[in-house]
């Protein structure tokens, strides 16, 4: 496809070049609609910040987690260069649940920290973060990451920055993900501006939804290097777990809420 390109000697991949997009359309999408709902965009703003740093953090750590038998190979280094360029290596990529959780958890505190109305925040970001998503998946189909398995009527890669990916046809699974995080924005986005009926719930929604769709195209990912916990892939394990926490909140939700009208 295409990975990226170079420019004054410094290579920009089509996976930044994407997702920098997605973070300009989803982000002040986000914010203009917490200033419709409670005339306040700034302390959104510093909730994106932080939930940045917690994406960065989170979606190297799970990376490395995921390549925790290498983690010795750090104390065979022969020096601190060596040390970085090994670090580099294990921690080096990144896991879409991982950015997610850490992004959720930065925000979380950024929210309660600054005493904002979590409901109002969250369904805000809801459809911002499929959006943001939907385009970074983009950007894995143009630099060739995150693959699909071998389909005679798939796509051929042959400037993946992943060598494996290259010289067979592949399920385009990237782009899968991304129409169904397109969709998913498009829902949410309506829930968010038409009604107030799901108030507080929809990015447990997001999750709940999300969840199942990224269990079921797993089955069609390649980069099998990610690991497996129990048979199941890294993500679809995590997929797992995320339902059902998301499952258990929109319940506790509905019952309180009922609790409250009686």
């Amino acid at each position: 496809m295409f990975p990226g390109f170079e420019i004054f000697g410094r290579f920009i991949g089509s996976y930044m070049i994407c997702a920098v997009i997605g973070i300009f359309t989803a982000c002040p999408l986000g914010i203009y609609c917490y200033k419709k709902f409670t005339g306040d965009d700034i302390s959104l703003i510093f909730v994106y910040l932080f939930s940045a740093i917690g994406v960065f953090v989170g979606m190297h750590l799970l990376y490395g987690i995921t390549n925790i038998a290498y983690w010795g190979e750090l104390f065979k280094a022969t020096g601190f260069v060596n040390f970085w360029e090994r670090f580099g290596l294990i921690f080096g990529g990144s896991v879409f649940y991982g950015g997610l959780i850490g992004g959720l958890i930065a925000g979380g505190i950024s929210v309660k920290v600054q005493k904002l109305p979590a409901d109002i925040a969250t369904d805000c970001a809801a459809p911002s973060i499929a959006l943001l998503h939907g385009f970074a998946r983009i950007g894995c189909f143009l630099g060739g990451c995150c693959y699909g398995v071998e389909w005679e009527h798939g796509v051929t890669f042959t400037k993946s920055l992943v060598e494996k990916a290259n010289g067979v046809p592949r399920v385009p699974v990237q782009l899968y993900e991304a129409g169904f995080e397109f969709a998913l924005f498009a829902v949410l986005f309506i829930l968010l501006t038409k009604t107030d009926k799901l108030r507080g719930r929809l990015l447990a929604l997001y999750l709940l939804i999300y969840s199942v769709g990224r269990f079921i195209l797993e089955f069609w990912r390649g980069d099998e290097y990610r690991g497996f916990i129990l048979g199941m892939s890294t993500s679809q394990f995590i997929s797992v777990l995320v339902f059902a926490v998301s499952l258990a909140f929109l319940v506790f939700k509905g019952v309180r809420g009922k609790r409250r009208s009686l």
